[in-house]
């Protein structure tokens, strides 16, 4: 009713006289069906209707007016492309009503005539809907905003998808927490799951106003949370709540939960949660913070990107990089200098996901320029805002008071304008194809994901989903690599010489007479593949997954001890620990050491109920994933909203780290202590990675070995590849086989593989 009364005066009010001077309208230009309207018949079309794409893709109102079709001027405006994120004007979301109400009037030039079209073109002047240039709609900043409907469709469409989670679920939610932390629980039918009890807060009141004001719920809990999350699971067992006042976490060390949770329930019923509401304003609707809704159409975009050729290709690239990396070392090395590993590891999968996603050069390994350092503060505020339980960068004119959001405004406008003119760049040499004709394309001057994107067929150029996804791919893109690689290598450096030797006999034995791998020399690199992923074991990235359950659910009881099942009501944030779930002494021998030949063993646990153990002959692909750990492991996710670069992430680790590891040996620079960790989204270190560097020589002989690799398995009575021994066999003729082979030079054992 409000919103008829508003249209009806807004008609009545079309004379110049109730307008601003300087947006007075002449009679030419009236709302009113006038002379210069009668006259324009269409839009300069590029599509021939609301482009949702040929897979279903959804982004920003794109559409091709039929003929016929009258806009007045007044609802016109110049531009073209994708806007930076901080500009006034934004393009319209299509996967909204109102881009659908647009849709239905724009289509059908036969219904914009009578009384009813006038009051949708003084709705949509008043709301401050415009259409560009190139045939998209736009939302300008206007006093009426209401009468834009931003709802989305999928909210209205009353689907079987769960609705998101609202304030009356959440006051449920909190008034059940407290009275279940009053020992009412059974009453209602929740299982008695223990509380964490929070240490005092021991620091000065000072800081604790500070890291209220920052949401810094490191400080407030006492350290990292990952840590802190580990503690309370040696007190408190697989699932615990842990609580902040009426605020309540669920808290998930439990595979057989953890499975149910990412892949046994349906990719709707569970969202990303206060991550999302975290990482909005950085990644907005990417693939890691998106509703289930837009993950669904956004990676089946995106996955046919990550094709086989694709990643080969890719392979070319990673050494291209890790070449640079190495020369660099090599200048290092001849100058004495100490090195910070973990800085050149972040600059060359910065400079690799660059040229992989966008085709740019950031070229931090060799220079520093504002852009890289605009990245990396970003990632930063990513971190802490991933930590933050107070979103402190919403509080009015954050942006233009608190000193971090000022610089993180600016830097964030820097990175939008260089992803939206590479956007608008690929768009205008956009040669459109079928996926299956872009996998067999040979794009040698643009391989890159946004090229394959763009001229994918059906994909929505005007969408600013598409920014989003790019954003996400360069944020968390390069981190999670970074951080494999720094932490192989520090336990490599600090653990047993004979793991190292073996390591390195290994890359320089596959890798003789060549400068760089190819996808089989990955293949050949095992204990290469299975030492990165022992460090993503210790060091998971992230090492806490968040989730928030929009329906009630009931979790199966696992090996927590509280009964088979355990209700979950709607609302509810979960912690899912990766850093307990991989160190658990339930779940993993000597969790604490770092062992790569373990993924060459199996390991059960029958006390904990339906887990079936680390089984490696399901290992399928490059590395032990989710599924040959049932859910123990988790490297990069699991389920259906698993990371879709996993190929890419592993395959750019074994590339860089053999390249590394062929040509340069590395000890400390400072005690393996003093190194330290702390965590934002990942695990860094605390001190960085301080390394002296030798360049090693062509000509230098080949590290000896002892076998240890083998003698790993057959101390445990097993055979050398670690599988049972068969019955015709035992654990002497193993060491026999051992010794044997370890009297035969590597040289000439190559030989006989050949």
């Amino acid at each position: 009713m409000v919103r008829f009364l508003f249209l009806a005066a807004a008609l009545l009010c079309q004379s110049s006289a109730f307008l601003p001077p300087n947006r007075r309208l002449s009679p030419a230009t009236s709302l009113l069906v006038s002379e210069l309207e009668k006259e324009v018949e269409t839009v300069n079309p590029i599509k021939l209707e609301k482009s949702n794409g040929a897979n279903g893709s959804t982004g920003q109102a794109y559409y091709n007016l039929k003929k016929g079709s009258k806009i007045p001027s007044t609802l016109r405006i110049e531009g073209r492309g994708i806007p930076n994120r901080n500009d006034p004007v934004q393009l319209l979301d299509s996967s909204t009503y109102e881009s659908d109400l647009i849709n239905s009037w724009d289509v059908y030039p036969e219904r914009q005539r009578g009384f009813d079209w006038e009051v949708e073109k003084a709705r949509r002047y008043f709301a401050g809907l415009r259409l560009r240039e190139d045939g998209t709609w736009v939302k300008q900043p206007s006093f009426f905003d209401f009468l834009v409907s931003e709802r989305r469709m999928s909210a209205m469409d009353g689907g079987s998808s769960p609705k998101p989670v609202n304030m009356w679920d959440a006051a449920i939610l909190m008034t059940t927490n407290v009275v279940s932390q009053l020992g009412f629980a059974p009453a209602l039918g929740m299982a008695s799951i223990p509380t964490a009890v929070i240490q005092k807060y021991e620091g000065s009141f000072l800081s604790f106003i500070k890291g209220v004001l920052g949401g810094d719920l490191q400080t407030l809990a006492g350290g990292p949370l990952f840590l802190l999350l580990a503690k309370y699971y040696t007190d408190y067992g697989p699932i615990f709540n842990l609580s902040f006042g009426p605020k309540s976490f669920l808290v998930i060390s439990d595979p057989v939960m953890a499975r149910h949770i990412l892949r046994e329930t349906p990719p709707d019923q569970y969202c990303k949660g206060m991550l999302a509401e975290i990482l909005e304003p950085i990644m907005g609707k990417g693939l890691i913070p998106a509703d289930p809704a837009t993950w669904k159409v956004r990676r089946r975009a995106i996955v046919p990107g990550f094709h086989k050729r694709w990643l080969n290709r890719m392979v070319t690239l990673f050494a291209d990089r890790a070449e640079i990396l190495s020369n660099d070392l090599v200048q290092r090395s001849k100058a004495g200098m100490v090195v910070d590993m973990e800085e050149r590891f972040c600059s060359v999968t910065l400079d690799i996901i660059g040229k992989a996603v966008f085709n740019y050069d950031f070229g931090s390994v060799t220079k520093e320029s504002p852009i890289v350092k605009a990245v990396y503060r970003v990632l930063r505020e990513a971190e802490h805002r991933s930590s933050s339980f107070i979103p402190y960068w919403n509080l009015p004119y954050a942006d233009q008071w608190m000193g971090g959001q000022v610089e993180f405004r600016k830097d964030m406008t820097m990175l939008d304008d260089i992803l939206c003119d590479l956007i608008n760049q690929a768009v205008m040499t956009r040669q459109e194809a079928s996926i299956e004709e872009l996998e067999e394309r040979e794009n040698e001057d643009d391989p890159s994901l946004l090229r394959f994107l763009v001229d994918m067929r059906g994909e929505d150029l005007s969408s600013m989903t598409l920014r989003d996804d790019l954003m996400t791919m360069l944020i968390a893109g390069h981190e999670t690599t970074a951080a494999m690689l720094t932490w192989c290598l520090f336990e490599l450096a600090q653990g047993d010489p004979g793991l190292l030797n073996e390591i390195q006999n290994e890359v320089r034995t596959v890798l003789k007479g060549k400068d760089r791998p190819d996808y089989e020399d990955i293949v050949a690199m095992k204990k290469l593949r299975y030492s990165l992923i022992e460090a993503l074991r210790l060091y998971p990235e992230p090492p806490v997954l968040i989730r928030r359950a929009r329906t009630e659910d009931t979790l199966p009881g696992g090996g927590a001890g509280v009964g088979d099942s355990i209700k979950l009501l709607r609302g509810t944030d979960i912690f899912i620990s990766t850093w307990n779930l991989n160190r658990s002494p339930e779940l993993w021998e000597n969790p604490e050491k770092f062992d790569p030949t373990r993924w060459e063993r199996g390991f059960q646990n029958a006390g904990v109920k339906g887990w079936d153990g680390y089984d490696p002959e399901k290992i399928r692909g490059l590395y032990p994933n989710e599924v040959a750990s049932d859910f123990a492991f988790l490297p990069f996710g699991g389920g259906a909203r698993k990371c879709v670069g996993d190929q890419f992430a592993m395959m750019e680790a074994v590339v860089t780290m053999s390249m590394v590891l062929k040509k340069h040996d590395f000890t400390f620079a400072i005690p393996p202590e003093e190194v330290g960790m702390q965590t934002g989204a990942t695990i860094h270190t605390m001190n960085g990675l301080q390394m002296t560097v030798r360049t090693i020589s062509e000509d230098e002989p080949l590290p000896k070995t002892d076998g240890y690799w083998t003698k790993q398995h057959l101390k445990r009575g097993l055979s050398t590849n670690g599988l049972p021994i068969a019955k015709e066999e035992d654990a002497e003729t193993q060491e026999k086989k051992l010794n044997m082979e370890l009297s035969i030079p590597m040289e000439i054992k190559n030989e006989d593989a050949n």
